[in-house]
């Protein structure tokens, strides 16, 4: 089995099976993210406890790869800091942005590099980054609620 196909698993396995989606009650925030380009939303809560993420919840429609991606991203982000969570982002968004020349950390993105060969289509690296997005949005404001 070659690279891509694994990835191609890896995926639909997470689209089939994804992880924390159902929102929680409790939450710091919520944030309802929608790519116009496609119609795919995803609505996330968040919730800090003593300087960790505790919970990272969503519910969501849309293509394989925006669902799988809002599931990989959950769970990769579930119990760090949000300074462990901004590199993991980062390191994300650079692989989205690498028009598939890059094929990620794999210690630090774990599954999340099953996307490297969307980089290289634009119009469905909206669909990869929108669960990110909506993280980020949602880690902000739990900052801003903070100060």
């Amino acid at each position: 089995m070659n690279l891509d196909n694994l990835y191609q698993e890896v995926i639909l396995d997470h689209y089939k099976n994804p992880e924390n989606k159902k929102l929680s009650v409790e939450k710091d925030v919520q944030v309802h993210h929608l790519n116009p380009s496609c119609g795919d939303e995803v609505t996330l809560n968040l919730t800090l406890e003593s300087g960790r993420i505790s919970n990272i919840s969503w519910e969501g429609n849309g293509c394989s790869i925006s669902m799988a991606s809002t599931s990989i991203m959950s769970t990769l982000l579930l119990g760090k800091s949000p300074d462990d969570a901004k590199k993991i982002l980062d390191s994300f968004m650079e692989l989205m942005q690498s028009k598939g020349s890059a094929k990620g950390d794999e210690l630090l993105l774990e599954d999340a590099v099953a996307f490297a060969g969307v980089s290289k289509y634009p119009a469905r690296i909206k669909c990869a980054l929108l669960g990110w997005m909506a993280y980020k949005d949602a880690s902000l404001q739990v900052e801003a609620k903070s100060k």
